[in-house]
């Protein structure tokens, strides 16, 4: 196997599109891309050329002889996704066809609001097309969203990802306005006097909050992560250290991230970007032991290998797990989960002596208490070939300090767009904004990102979500369903400069 993918992937498919031998998948265009938890190397396919090394914007492919110990779980992980059973892709990967976009006399102009990875790849995506111009606007002082604010400051490597985006910033044609709010600074209207187009990419900043008794004392796992990576609306909060154990409630990425910062030797953050603030408060921090809680089994963790590849290679802290049971369904589980519950059972011995980390499962939370979580014992049962996770007479009480719910992320509404409260998200047609009360398209209106299809995948599916909006957004240009813009650019600068105390416009 020449290359390997390894944990920091970010399914960002810069290696899918340079492979000359079509050897990575899923590919974007393959019905299994979305959910996949990374990107794979078929080993009998790689010809050893290099081309995705290049590509990669985290660094995450390495050649198979400079593995390190603790990267060696990929082999088999990236081996067992070509199973016999998978359909045999074609040599050659299909070829994307470059937009196009009808003679004009104005060239195409396009607002941008958000600056996150979604925002980033809808720009990058629309430069493409010649002349064209993006502006894009993000309230914060600092540009690229939960890639830099959502990101734990020891995953460097997933980090450089905005490397890739300041790349996308200095191309010809995008400005960035940061400290500018739209619906504050701007209204959506006059976006549209200014531009052909507007992109939504706001992404969905809101979380999902437990609905239990005593919830309200409970933080969230994102607002933690926000503090601890200083974002501006989250710096000055503090949350309580002083206990030996913390709860967080749910077991993703974001759960073991935290369970992970909680639990490491705060001097080994030292050198990241962690906020100044958050680190004196780690070290002399009181707590031991992290305990990170599911409500389903094993085979359901939300976390994915890589994920927990990289907490189990963090030094100075012990992984156990707790309630690893049969799982009354068995047959058809995807690879990765199968791979994730031989990493559980062969946790290596803990000599009791460090911080820890404990995953339990089927328990459910009943309420948050002065001293802890209450929660209810569940047990796994099979309907229809899926396991279910359902409530029995028992009860725990795990007494903590500090209780985190992690349980997903969610939109807001966006003023003056429809919004679909159940969902979080913005009703939409391939990106095209849809008004669901008159099933018409909101007027040269787009959305793309987590603010389009909820909360789900990882930094690189943004790539493929902005591909479709903008595909969309140059269909209804090419067809004139866009109006053109009523000023020159210089006329939106010196708008935003008369309503703002600090608008950063960058070439």
């Amino acid at each position: 196997m020449p290359h390997v993918v390894t944990q920091s992937c970010c399914n960002d498919a810069s290696c899918v599109h340079a492979c000359p031998v079509n050897c990575i998948h899923p590919t974007p265009d393959e019905p299994d891309f979305h959910t996949a938890e990374m990107l794979y190397i078929d080993p009998a396919s790689c010809v050893d050329c290099g081309a995705c090394v290049s590509a990669c914007p985290v660094g995450a492919i390495v050649p198979h002889t400079k593995l390190a110990d603790d990267q060696l779980t990929f082999l088999p992980l990236n081996a067992d996704f070509f199973a016999p059973q998978r359909p045999k892709p074609p040599l050659l990967a299909k070829v994307t066809e470059p937009l196009r976009v009808r003679p004009a006399d104005e060239p195409l102009r396009v607002a941008v609001v958000g600056s996150g990875p979604a925002a980033m790849f809808a720009a990058d995506e629309l430069l493409t097309i010649p002349d064209a111009r993006v502006n894009v606007f993000e309230r914060l002082s600092v540009p690229y969203g939960l890639a830099r604010t959502g990101v734990a400051p020891d995953h460097g490597k997933t980090r450089q990802v905005t490397d890739l985006f300041d790349t996308v910033a200095r191309q010809d044609g995008f400005r960035l306005f940061l400290g500018v709010e739209v619906g504050r600074d701007i209204t959506h209207e006059e976006l549209l006097a200014h531009h052909h187009a507007v992109v939504y990419a706001v992404g969905a900043s809101s979380d999902r909050r437990l609905t239990v008794p005593g919830a309200e004392t409970a933080a969230t796992a994102t607002e933690f992560v926000a503090w601890y990576n200083g974002h501006p609306d989250h710096a000055h909060r503090t949350f309580d250290l002083s206990h030996r154990r913390a709860v967080v409630v749910g077991n993703g990425n974001v759960a073991l991230d935290v369970a992970r910062i909680l639990t490491r030797d705060p001097e080994s953050l030292a050198d990241t970007d962690i906020s100044p603030l958050a680190l004196d408060a780690l070290r002399a921090s009181a707590i031991e032991e992290v305990v990170v809680v599911g409500r389903r089994g094993p085979a359901q963790s939300a976390f994915t290998v890589a994920e927990l590849t990289g907490l189990l290679s963090t030094p100075g802290i012990d992984v156990v797990a707790e309630g690893l049971g049969a799982d009354p369904v068995t047959d058809g589980l995807p690879h990765s989960t199968v791979h994730k519950l031989r990493m559980l059972r062969d946790l290596p011995e803990q000599d009791g002596t460090r911080r820890r980390i404990v995953l339990r499962y089927l328990l459910t939370p009943e309420r948050v208490t002065d001293t802890g979580v209450a929660f209810v014992q569940n047990e796994l049962v099979d309907e229809a070939g899926v396991a279910r996770a359902v409530p029995t007479d028992r009860t725990e009480h795990i007494e903590a300090g500090l209780v985190l719910s992690s349980i997903g992320y969610k939109g807001r509404p966006v003023a003056d767009l429809p919004f679909d409260d159940a969902t979080g998200t913005v009703p939409h047609d391939s990106g095209r904004v849809i008004d669901p009360g008159l099933g018409t398209a909101v007027p040269a209106t787009y959305v793309t990102g987590w603010i389009k299809r909820g909360p789900t995948g990882f930094i690189g599916t943004n790539k493929t979500c902005a591909r479709e909006t903008v595909h969309t957004l140059v269909d209804d240009y090419n067809i004139g369903r866009l109006p053109t813009p009523s000023t020159d650019p210089e006329v939106l600068e010196r708008l935003i400069r008369s309503r703002t105390t600090t608008p950063v416009p960058t070439p």
